[in-house]
C-alpha cells in the first residue's frame, strides 16, 4: 500500500482544490500516470502515480479543499494481470478427488476485486478547457486535443467554437402572458393621459457559482494589500510622439531581425528598471521591521487571462535587450491563454507593471502586489491637444499611474518616479545610453 498525497505547490501555495479524478476506485494505474487534477491559485497541476497499482481508496472529492501533504487516495499495489493466463494459474486448485466443492468454497472465500469501471467518453481536458465548453456548450469528444497524450487543451476548444453555431434559444425560459384584447373604447370628456406599457417579465434567473481558488486568492490579496499597506497613487502623463515614431521607423527591420514585433512595453520596462536605479525603496519590501532592498530587476507583467489576472515574471530584466523581453511578454501571453504557465513563471518578482490600456482603460489606480511596495499602471494612448512651445498641437498622450506603498516610499520619490518613467519614454534614446 502507498499515498498519493498533495504534492508541493510552489512558492507561498499551500492549498489546492481537487478539481477533477482522473481515475476511479478500482483503476489500474501505471508509475507516472496522471491520477488526479489539482486546482490552485496560480496554475492547474496533475498529480501522477509514484508507482503502478490499483486505487485502493479515494480519500478527496472533487470540489474539496486540500493542503500540501493530505491524502488524496490509497494505492494498492497489484501485479498486473498476466495476459493469456489460465485460471489454474490465477485460482488455488480444487482438492483431489473432490467434486468442484472446494474450488466454488475457495472462490466464495477469496475477497471480490472491485470491478473496472467503464471508461468515460469525455477525453481528457484541463479545468479550463472543461469550463469553456460548458459555457458554450461544446461537446468535448468532438473536439481535437493538441494537448499531451491528446489532452484538450483551451485553445482546442476555441478552435471548435470557430466552427460551431450559436446555441438555440431555451424552448423551456418564461416568455411571459400573452397581451390580453384591448377593450371597446368608451366615450370621455377628455382624451386620458398616455399610460405606460404593460410590463412583461423576462428571465429573471440567477446563476450561483463557487470562486476558482485563482479567483478567491485575487480577491483575499487585494483587499490585503489595502488593508495591509498605506497605498497612495500618484499621477503623470506621457507624450508618446518619441516612442511611436521610433517603432515605425524601426518596425520592419526588429520584426525581420528579431522574428517579434516592437512594441510598447518593451520600453516601460526598460524605464522602469532605470527608474527603479534611481530611487531603490520601489524596488524593496518590508519584512518584519527590516526594508529589503533588491539589488536585482524581476519584472511582473500583469496578463488577463481565463480565471483571473496572472502577473508572469520577466528575471534579470536589467540584462535584457528589447528583443528578449518582447520575446518573453508574447511567451507569457500565450502560455497564459493555454493554461501551460508555471509555479516558477508566476513566483518572485520586485516591481510589477500593468496595462490597462489594451482594455481601453483611460486612467485607473492599479492595488500592490504583495509584497512588493510599487506598481505601475498603464494607458489607453489617446491623441489629446497639448500647448507645445506655445503652440497648440495634437500629440499621442498616455496617463500613467504609480502606486506606492507610503510606509517605506515617500510621496517625492514616488513623484520623482514617475517624472524619471516620463523623461525616458518622450527620449527613448536615453534608454539605450542607459542601458
Amino acid at each position: 500500500m502507498s499515498n498519493i498525497v498533495v504534492p508541493e505547490l510552489g512558492e507561498s501555495v499551500v492549498e489546492a482544490r481537487v478539481a477533477r479524478w482522473l481515475k476511479k476506485e478500482g483503476d489500474r494505474v501505471e508509475l507516472g500516470e496522471p491520477v488526479v487534477e489539482l486546482e490552485t491559485e496560480k496554475i492547474d497541476l496533475e498529480v501522477n502515480a509514484d508507482r503502478s497499482g490499483v486505487i485502493a481508496s479515494i480519500k478527496r472529492q472533487e470540489g474539496e479543499d486540500v493542503k500540501i501533504g493530505e491524502l488524496l487516495a490509497i494505492l494498492e499495489e497489484r501485479p498486473a494481470a498476466v495476459p493469456g493466463g489460465t485460471a489454474e494459474s490465477a485460482a488455488p486448485s480444487a482438492p483431489a478427488g473432490g467434486n468442484g466443492s472446494g474450488t466454488r468454497e475457495a472462490a466464495a472465500a477469496a475477497p471480490a476485486q472491485p470491478a473496472a469501471a467503464p471508461a468515460s467518453d469525455e477525453p481528457r481536458s484541463t479545468p479550463t478547457a472543461r469550463s469553456m465548453a460548458k459555457a458554450h456548450d461544446v461537446n468535448l469528444g468532438t473536439v481535437q486535443g493538441s494537448g499531451t497524450g491528446g489532452r484538450v487543451m483551451k485553445q482546442d476548444v476555441q478552435a471548435a467554437l470557430g466552427g460551431t453555431k450559436a446555441p438555440a434559444a431555451d424552448k423551456s425560459t418564461t416568455t411571459g402572458s400573452p397581451a390580453a384584447p384591448a377593450r371597446e373604447a368608451r366615450p370621455a370628456a377628455a382624451p386620458a393621459p398616455p399610460r405606460p406599457a404593460p410590463r412583461v417579465p423576462g428571465n429573471r434567473s440567477e446563476t450561483r457559482q463557487r470562486m476558482s481558488k485563482r479567483r478567491a486568492t485575487i480577491a483575499r490579496r487585494l483587499v490585503e494589500a489595502q488593508r495591509t499597506a498605506a497605498m497612495l497613487t500618484t499621477f503623470n502623463e506621457v507624450d508618446m510622439t518619441a516612442v511611436m515614431a521610433l517603432r515605425t521607423r524601426r518596425k520592419e527591420a526588429f520584426q525581420k531581425q528579431h522574428g517579434v514585433g516592437l512594441g510598447i512595453a518593451s520600453f516601460f520596462v526598460k524605464a522602469s528598471v532605470a527608474a527603479l536605479r534611481a530611487f531603490p525603496p520601489i524596488n524593496a519590501e518590508i519584512q518584519g521591521d527590516e526594508i529589503v532592498f533588491k539589488h536585482y530587476y524581476d519584472i511582473g507583467m500583469a496578463v488577463g487571462a481565463e480565471g483571473g489576472l496572472v502577473v508572469p515574471v520577466i528575471r534579470d530584466a536589467d540584462r535584457l535587450s528589447f528583443a528578449d523581453i518582447e520575446l518573453a511578454i508574447r511567451d507569457f501571453a500565450g502560455r497564459a491563454q493555454n493554461g501551460t504557465l508555471t509555479l516558477e513563471d508566476l513566483s518572485g518578482g520586485t516591481f510589477t507593471i500593468t496595462n490597462g490600456g489594451v482594455f481601453g482603460s483611460l486612467m485607473s489606480t492599479p492595488i500592490l502586489n504583495p509584497p512588493q511596495v510599487g506598481i505601475l499602471g498603464l494607458h489607453k494612448i489617446q491623441e489629446r491637444p497639448m500647448a507645445i512651445a506655445g503652440k497648440l498641437e495634437v500629440r499621442p498622450m498616455m496617463y500613467i499611474a504609480l502606486s506606492y506603498d507610503h510606509r517605506i516610499v515617500d510621496g517625492r520619490e514616488a513623484v520623482q518616479f514617475l517624472v524619471k518613467i516620463k523623461e525616458y519614454i518622450e527620449d527613448p534614446g536615453q534608454l539605450l545610453i542607459e542601458s
